[in-house]
């Protein structure tokens, strides 16, 4: 019989799988002695089959009965017993964390008797007995029958006695479900466990799990946990704790505390909180316990932990841990420092950062002059700087966004239903709340930037306004948001380069700060590990020299219709429109020296260092005037009676160029072959350029690139003309010549053309488009979101490669290009190489290099390193 309910006493950690990251860890603090109350779990593997079938297994109901008695047994106290009741919370528990997106009931086991027992029991503090029935019914009454949770607090704004919630809220939920509140516990404790399963598949929980890529099969676990109470009192509270400040990263007490009050007061943010440094006073007995568990958590986990605690009485229980969520600048501290307290290694340390982290520590940062005054402070939450207008509801910031507008989403507090506008707003602002508020912990997971409990402001959502000091603010209004410094200012702010790119750049010391001596130091340690090449695509000299800076080891890509551009437009028109080979060999006898000045720029800054320069790409009808506007110039002209002129000509020509589908048409390897001399012309002057500076004492290393090849017959015609001018001109230069696998079919067929190349570098994004048949332009608007929403994408194949289909052809044409031709030294060139996700799959496809962006060459290189001792280290979270 599979066994579906395991004791705290019974799992460990490494079980998270099964009983996912909550009830793993409760049962690892339960096996450490640590004070957690009493309960059990209910697998992961109970809430697929009841997502697959729609009833939960049959053995269930019989061993939740069995773990339920020993759990009455242990406490002394009975489910829905009259006299001394037993209350239990039923939380989900994944196994990743999604906080606050499925569900959570408290006080299971109240009816209208056991109350009564309950108040008895708690003597002075009847209150907060039926404050917990009030809470049971409005929790059970939202998660498993639907009820709006504004009808509830339409009742809490006209009246705080819980005894008097409690009949309102009953004749509510009479009212909504045409039934009375189940006066059953166990119906109370079935009822929500299926609750909790079914919130897996919540819209929200849906969205969460699609922005963070969590599987959708895993299904959530279900925790049971006998209730403690921190609203007995001023000798109870609730909190929320870290060992380390997940902003920075620094050592500390950082955390939240609420006296008299449950823990969904913390999360939710609706109470401002007292720092939990403030506990030391309060509860000193207390708050010296608390702090010998974080140290012990921290040291068995090694990392940073987030802890949720309840002190009941003076006594303290650990309700959950969990290795906390951390801003990007965070991670990378913190990683360096457990090196140093050698509590991981630096494999390990590596493996704990990313490179979608590091590109956020590239951001910019607000230029704050000594004069320039906030117009709030808030708590910095989640760092990042960003401008936007207001918004005030999640709707509003998710239409906004659709139609390209950054935003501030400006709440009191947020909840789960926010999710929506958070993904969509460039940064989160509400008036309540802390670090481990509901809006603190999904921005930092996100990445967003986030000012919460700025308390001066007012924030009145109907009215879409908000109030600073006398100051009204409305909709529409720009502001700009701090999320280091927590402070909020009128209006858009300038900003500065991020430290991490002051850096880069060479004007920071590795050692100017504790963050940037964490980058240093696991950047270096990624170049050491890494086997996979990383380069650049640079145009001009300047980008070329940056990415040098920022560490790159070659460029990877020059495309050189670049070049083309600007004041150089005319010489392609005249390329173009030449009627015969003399007016088109003056033409492209001007533009040599150009482009052999542009290439010297290049192996210049380059120097000793491989520059792969892409022969002219895109068709050529790009460079002329559009079509239709011509033809409207023409038509005016002949309607006025006026000579069209050169404009008519320049309409022929355009005409003729013109395609239905240019993506498809003549361009690449196309081009070359069709008009005589162009690439003849460019494979010149890179030539020319090589030997100008190994004449100057330079190395360089050039590589020429054939665009769009399908058949090995197009690339060995180039490369004939390409190796006559070198022997021609080269003077004993070696010069590699490849090709960019950008068309199914040269995949397909890699073993041919590997025979007349050196290197393959493979052209993602066109090699996409070709792939899934459709073009990038147009479908990105169209269709993308939609795919998206119905789970057809998890990403776009644009932004992180399609393993499955692209990158199964990147792999044939690897092992079928090696097998033909072993030394054949082979790259990536498209935008996904500096994708931190398609970074791994070509390390584990076997390429030797990828190039990106001068700003992405050191994510690429993170990155890169990451994927070598993939598989080597263990990682915690």
């Amino acid at each position: 019989m599979t066994t579906f309910v395991y004791d705290f006493t019974d799992g460990n950690k490494e079980m998270k799988a099964l009983l996912g990251g909550k009830g793993a860890n409760l049962a690892e603090m339960t096996n450490l002695g640590l004070p957690v109350p009493p309960g059990f779990t209910v697998t992961t593997e109970a809430c697929q089959e009841y997502l697959r079938t729609g009833r939960e297994p049959d053995e269930l109901a019989e061993q939740i009965t069995a773990h339920l008695e020993r759990l009455e047994k242990q406490m002394g106290r009975w489910l829905g017993d009259p006299d001394n009741p037993l209350l239990v919370s039923v939380r989900s528990g994944g196994a990743f964390s999604m906080p606050g997106m499925m569900e959570t009931i408290l006080d299971v086991g109240l009816t209208d008797v056991s109350v009564h027992g309950l108040a008895a029991q708690r003597g002075e503090s009847v209150h907060s007995a039926w404050d917990s029935y009030r809470r049971l019914i409005e929790m059970f009454g939202r998660t498993v029958c639907g009820v709006p949770a504004a009808e509830f607090d339409q009742v809490k704004r006209h009246s705080d006695d819980p005894k008097e919630m409690v009949a309102a809220y009953q004749k509510i939920f009479r009212e909504h479900t045409g039934r009375e509140f189940p006066q059953d516990p166990r119906e109370q404790l079935d009822l929500a466990v299926r609750a909790v399963f079914a919130s897996w598949n919540s819209e929200r929980a849906v969205l969460y799990r699609r922005q963070e890529r969590i599987p959708a099969d895993l299904g959530t676990a279900v925790n049971v946990m006998a209730m403690v109470f921190g609203n007995l009192g001023p000798d109870s509270g609730t909190g929320v704790a870290f060992t380390r400040d997940p902003a920075t990263g620094e050592p500390g007490v950082y955390g939240d505390y609420l006296q008299n009050a449950q823990g969904e007061d913390v999360v939710a943010g609706i109470r401002n909180t007292v720092p939990l440094q403030d506990l030391e006073r309060l509860d000193k007995k207390s708050y010296d316990e608390l702090l010998g568990h974080m140290a012990r958590l921290e040291e068995h986990y090694r990392d940073l932990c987030d802890i949720e605690f309840t002190i009941e009485h003076g006594r303290l229980w650990m309700l959950q841990t969990r290795v906390g969520k951390r801003t990007a600048a965070a991670a990378f501290v913190i990683a360096s420092q457990l090196v140093d307290d050698g509590l991981i290694d630096a494999d390990e340390a590596l493996a704990r950062v990313t490179g979608a982290q590091l590109a956020q520590l590239m951001f910019p940062a607000f230029e704050v002059g000594a004069e320039t005054r906030p117009l709030a402070h808030g708590v910095g939450a989640s760092p990042g700087a960003a401008v936007g207008p207001i918004v005030f509801d999640s709707a509003r910031a998710t239409a906004l966004a659709a139609e390209g507008q950054d935003v501030i989403l400006v709440r009191r507090e947020t909840n789960p239903d926010d999710l929506p506008g958070m993904i969509a707003a460039q940064g989160i602002l509400t008036s309540r709340g802390g670090k481990t508020s509901h809006a603190a912990v999904v921005a930092r997971g996100m990445g967003k930037t986030c000012v919460c409990g700025a308390e001066a402001l007012q924030v009145d959502a109907d009215r879409r306004e908000l109030t600073v000091d006398g100051q009204v603010l409305r909709e529409g209004e720009e502001i700009s948001i701090d999320g280091t410094t927590g402070r909020v200012y009128l209006g858009a702010m300038p900003v500065a380069p991020s430290p991490v790119v002051r850096y880069f750049e060479g004007e920071l010391a590795p050692n100017a700060d504790r963050l940037i001596a964490a980058v240093h130091r696991l950047l270096t340690h990624a170049d050491a590990r890494r086997r996979l090449g990383v380069h650049t695509n640079a145009d001009t000299g300047a980008d070329a020299a940056r990415a040098r800076r920022f560490g790159a080891e070659g460029v990877g890509l020059c495309r050189t219709e670049h070049m083309f551009l600007g004041d150089r437009r005319p010489l392609v028109e005249r390329l173009i429109l030449a009627a015969d080979d003399h007016e088109r060999d003056r033409a492209l006898a001007e533009l040599l020296p150009l482009q052999q000045a542009d290439f010297e720029d290049l192996f210049r800054a380059m120097d000793g260092a491989p520059v792969t320069i892409r022969l002219l790409d895109p068709p050529l009808h790009e460079f002329l005037p559009s079509l239709e506007e011509l033809a409207v110039k023409v038509g005016v002209a002949q309607a006025l009676g006026k000579d069209p002129g050169a404009d008519l000509a320049l309409l022929t020509a355009v005409r003729r160029m013109h395609e239905e589908n240019p993506m498809l048409g003549l361009r690449g390897v196309r081009l070359g072959l069709v008009v005589p001399g162009l690439f003849a012309m460019q494979i010149r002057a890179i030539v020319q350029a090589a030997v100008a500076h190994r004449d100057a004492g330079g190395d360089p290393r050039p590589e020429i690139m054939v665009p769009l090849v399908g058949a090995v017959q197009e690339l060995e015609t180039v490369r004939a003309e390409a190796e006559q001018i070198i022997a021609e001109i080269g003077d004993g230069l070696p010069v590699r010549i490849g090709t960019m696998i950008e068309v199914p079919r040269a995949a397909l067929t890699a073993g041919e053309i590997a025979q007349a190349a050196d290197f393959f570098s493979f052209g993602t994004n066109d090699l996409t488009q070709m792939g899934w048949g459709f073009s990038r332009d147009d479908v990105e608007g169209a269709f993308f979101s939609r795919y998206l929403e119905l789970g057809i994408f998890g990403t776009s194949p644009f932004e992180s490669i399609d393993r499955a289909g692209i990158g199964r052809m990147i792999r044939i044409a690897v092992d079928e290009g090696r097998a033909a031709r072993p030394e054949l030294h082979i790259g990536v060139c498209g935008e996904h190489g500096g994708d931190p996700d398609s970074v791994q799959f070509f390390a584990e496809a076997g390429l030797d290099y990828v190039s990106c962006s001068p700003y992405r060459v050191p994510i690429a290189r993170l990155e890169a390193g990451r994927a070598a001792i993939s598989g080597t280290t263990s990682d915690s979270r």
